[in-house]
Formats: C-alpha cells, structure tokens, sequence
C-alpha cells in the first residue's frame, strides 16, 4: 500500500483553506453564527445517513433543503460576509497596482482640511459633557454609511457640529459624517465592533471601533458621562486624548494613510 502523494502544491491548498477557515470564525466570532453553522453541519450528516439507508421520502426533503442551502448561508449570514469583505478591501494597501488602475485617492490632502471648528466643538461639547461621534472620511467609500443616515451637505462649523449633536436634538443619535471642509450626514448607523472591549466601553465606542474595523477613516468620540475624547483609528481606540493635542493626533492619523497609500 502506497502512500498518497503529497505535494508543495497541497501545502499551498491546505495554507489558503485555513486563512479562510480562520478568516470566516473572526468574521463569525462574538456571533451566533457557530451555532448556525454546527445545525447546518447535523442537516447534512443526516442526509449522508438517510440516504445511506436509503430513506426516500425523508431523503428527499433533506436534498430539497440542502439545496437551497447556499442561497439560505449567503442571508443568514450576510451581516458576517459584508464585514468579512469589508476587512479584505482594507488592506488595499498592500495591492497598490489595483490602487492605481481604479485610482481610488480621491481625497483632498491632509493640510487643506481646517481641523479648528472640529477641534473646538469637541472641546466644548467634552465639558459640557455632550456626547458625539464623529466620521473624517479619508480615502474610503462611505457611501452606505452616509445613506443610514440624514443627508446634511453644510460647511463645517462649530456651531453646526455643536447644534446637531446638542441633548434632545432630533439628529444627535448616530455618527455625523465629515469630508473635506463639508458635513455631508449625520446620524448614520455605524456598526459594532466584534473584538472583546471592557464593559465601560459605551455604544459610542464600541461604534467608532467598528468602523474603524472596516475603513480607514478617523473616528472622534466625546463621552457623555465623563466628556472625555476618544480616537478610534485601524482597529484601535485611544482614550482620553488632550483636546489640545486632538488636531496634532488627527493630523498624525491622516498622515499614515497618506504614507499607506504612496507605498
């Protein structure tokens, strides 16, 4: 008895299952997903069993159903697979001749952005204790962000920024959307962050760190219960950021995606 072969060729194939395996658990994880995924699994064992004893009734049934399966996994699952594809367009940095052909740097350069009203605004809502969730859009489409929400289109300013975000106003639920020097949105639906993050972590951030998950936008949080600032950036928060250095730590933040991209 031979042995069966094994090739560099099959290490390839093994390696590319398991990113993927291990790619779809992060995708699924802190989710109901694995338990969807094990019922899926029982169906289908028990359709091997069926029609192993040749059970043509219930076998029938079962193909039926597993049929359709795929179709079934893409809705079930499609919250996970949009995050799953979201996380994958992330790291176009490291493709940058697909950067080039489909020309995505469509943003104004990070010193023609007037950080002053912004700055200001968080400064003041943070003693107030106001509580906010700012979007400076950078490089990526946050076109499904910006349709979750109310379309604004208004200069910035610390008095708008201030005025939507006030208690009670009809539009300080949700995050306010900011490209360049305009406020194209606010109270968008941001989604929730899937990492493990201490329980004192509010909506807010727990918000701002999964959008920062999924784009490479800046994401500026001011705590309602303790008016402190917060910056979500790359799958990470920084909290506590001194509001006199927020427009230095943001400016830092541009800077990196603009060196990501020149690469």
């Amino acid at each position: 008895m031979g042995f069966i072969p094994f090739t560099f060729v099959d290490v390839i194939d093994i390696l590319l299952v398991s990113s993927l395996l291990y790619g779809a658990y992060r995708a699924m994880k802190g989710t109901s997903a694995p338990y969807i995924m094990m019922g899926i699994f029982v169906i289908y064992l028990v359709w091997i069993l069926v029609k192993t004893f040749n059970l043509v009734l219930f076998s029938t049934i079962l193909g039926q159903i597993i049929s359709v399966g795929v179709i079934a996994i893409l809705i079930i699952f499609q919250p996970e697979i949009r995050h799953f594809l979201q996380v994958i367009g992330r790291q176009r940095e490291r493709f940058e001749w697909l950067t080039r052909i489909f020309n995505f740097r469509n943003r104004k350069e990070e010193d023609d952005i007037d950080l002053k009203p912004i700055v200001v605004a968080c400064q003041e809502m943070g003693e107030e204790k106001v509580g906010a969730l700012i979007l400076i859009k950078q490089s990526n489409d946050l076109g499904v962000i910006e349709e979750s929400g109310i379309a604004i289109d208004a200069k910035v300013s610390t008095a708008l920024i201030e005025n939507v975000f006030f208690k009670n106003a009809p539009l300080h639920d949700g995050a306010m959307i900011i490209s360049g020097d305009r406020v194209v949105a606010a109270k968008c639906v941001l989604p929730q962050t899937r990492q493990e993050v201490p329980k004192a972590y509010g909506m807010r951030h727990r918000a701002a760190l999964g959008m920062s998950e999924v784009s490479d936008a800046i994401i500026i949080v001011v705590s309602e219960e303790t008016g402190q600032i917060s910056l979500a950036h790359d799958s990470q928060i920084k909290r506590n950021v001194d509001p006199k250095t927020l427009a230095q730590a943001i400016r830092k933040l541009m800077r990196k995606n603009s060196q990501r991209e020149e690469k």
